[in-house]
């Protein structure tokens, strides 16, 4: 469980977070004074600390500054009582992670508590290459030993020193925040703050502000002055997940960012300097917005600085094997489902899947198949129906685009992490579509071409993509997805 050290010297405020705390999943510390709490930090090395900016042997900053020193990579949450904001906004310009106002509301400090656990598990746990380095106990691993993987651990090997700007590119769900942290954690600023930003999960009137801070009454609902991520990260790395997802004007601060390591922030006309290193990524193609006029040109070369491209899973053979094993052993131990056999064909059903969702997916699927598992053999009856609902053409197909059938696909690819669920389900229908025709024209594809008003050439390249085998009768590769 994680820890939690609360620096308070308000017995009123230490009862109110150990109540509010109960149920959930933290163990509390707490110290009474700085000389207590740089005691206890040094001591227990909590995973996030809460810390009052007065206490009565220090003044302002001093406690925060301490703590610092000893690990800038656990984050710092400040609480502060009316009045006394600008010494928290000081304290987030040197690197603490947020401030909150008393009295603290319940629900935001637990949404609080859990992005600081994040990002300092982000900071602190190691992104370690398996394949060439120990493993550490309690480690995320970078796993496979394809061809394609071993060119992403060159790749990370010849860049992680080198204070330069890192686009990483890759389907969702191949890893590209575990290779970000694996950059940094192999850097020269691995002892300073690591921020990962995800652009899309951001309102995009939004995402300036979160970046590059906004100052008081700037725009409606900025009743005090907010430090962005650049701000705050000074010294540190600063991962960007689909850069691709930005307006032009933060894409022109972007720009300049990266070029001269300054901004202002949203309704400011002060320039700010900082020093950080930019780690950027997308699942889409940079190069084709370019051409579209929908990205900037001069933006995309900047980040183009150095390139890693991360192969999808379908493409990467036995290491899907590894990766199940692995992630298997992990799990069955966090459900207590402990496993000592696969069968032949849970093995087989795994290779034959394309994993749309990549590792995501693979990980979801591999707990979905342990929480459905009686006994300790991994059998095919407890794969979701992700990988096994499909029939072969021989046999009757369920209704295509039935109410149950979709509402279960919608179900499975949201459990899965899916951020394409609409090309998901486009290509499912496809796929439905083209089986069931091509099972009426006996696979005969110029009958099935004219009925469907597109070429034989089309439809051709339509079979191979979607991985439809003719013969005596039709199937197709992916049919364990439908």
């Amino acid at each position: 469980m994680p820890e939690l050290l609360l620096v308070d010297d308000e017995p009123g405020i230490q009862h109110a977070f150990r109540r509010a705390l109960q149920k959930d999943d933290w163990i509390l510390r707490s110290a009474g004074t700085a000389d207590a709490a740089v005691s206890e930090f040094r001591r227990a090395r909590p995973d996030v600390v809460v810390l009052d900016v007065h206490l009565p042997d220090a003044t302002g900053l001093e406690t925060f500054r301490r703590l610092r020193d000893l690990d800038a990579r656990i984050p710092v949450i400040l609480i502060t009582g009316h009045g006394t904001t600008e010494l928290a906004i000081q304290a987030i310009k040197e690197g603490a992670f947020e401030y909150l106002l008393k009295p603290v509301e319940l629900p935001h400090l637990r949404e609080t508590l859990d992005r600081a656990h994040r990002s300092g598990s982000a900071m602190r746990t190691p992104a370690v290459m398996a394949e060439i380095e120990d493993a550490p106990a309690g480690g995320d691993y970078l796993l496979g030993r394809c061809a394609a993987m071993q060119e992403v651990y060159k790749a990370i090997g010849r860049v992680a020193a080198q204070d330069v700007t890192v686009l990483i590119l890759g389907e969702s769900g191949t890893g590209k925040e575990l290779i970000a942290r694996a950059i940094y954690q192999h850097s020269r600023r691995s002892e300073k703050p690591f921020l990962a930003i995800n652009c899309a999960a951001i309102p995009e009137n939004l995402l300036e502000s979160e970046l590059f801070g906004h100052e008081k009454g700037s725009f409606t609902g900025a009743d005090r002055k907010r430090i962005g991520k650049f701000e705050q990260c000074h010294g540190g790395t600063i991962f960007l997940d689909e850069i691709g997802e930005m307006s032009p004007l933060t894409q022109a601060k972007i720009l300049r960012l990266i070029q001269e390591q300054s901004f202002e922030r949203v309704g400011g006309t002060e320039t700010i300097r900082t020093d950080v290193r930019l780690i950027a990524a997308t699942n889409a193609d940079l190069a084709k917005l370019v051409d579209e006029g929908r990205y900037r040109r001069d933006l995309y070369f900047r980040l183009n600085v150095f390139s890693i491209c991360l192969p999808p899973l379908r493409v990467r053979g036995d290491d899907v094997a590894i990766l199940v094993e692995h992630y298997l052993r992990s799990f069955s131990h966090e459900l207590n489902k402990p496993v000592k056999e696969l069968t032949p064909d849970v093995l087989a059903a795994f290779r034959a899947y394309a994993w749309p969702g990549n590792i995501r997916e693979l990980q979801s699927v591999l707990k979905q198949a342990l929480l459905r598992m009686t006994g300790t053999v991994m059998l095919v009856d407890f794969l979701p129906p992700l990988l096994t609902g499909a029939t072969p053409v021989g046999a009757p197909l369920p209704a295509a685009g039935g109410p149950m059938e979709w509402d279960r696909f919608v179900a499975d690819r949201i459990g899965a992490g899916s951020s394409d669920l609409y090309g998901e389900a486009l290509e499912r229908m496809e796929r439905e579509v083209l089986v069931r025709l091509l099972k009426h024209t006996r696979g005969n594809q110029l009958q099935a071409a004219k009925i469907l008003g597109i070429t034989r050439g089309s439809l051709r390249t339509k079979i191979r993509a979607l991985g439809i085998k003719i013969a005596q009768s039709v199937w197709s590769d992916d049919d364990r997805a439908e």
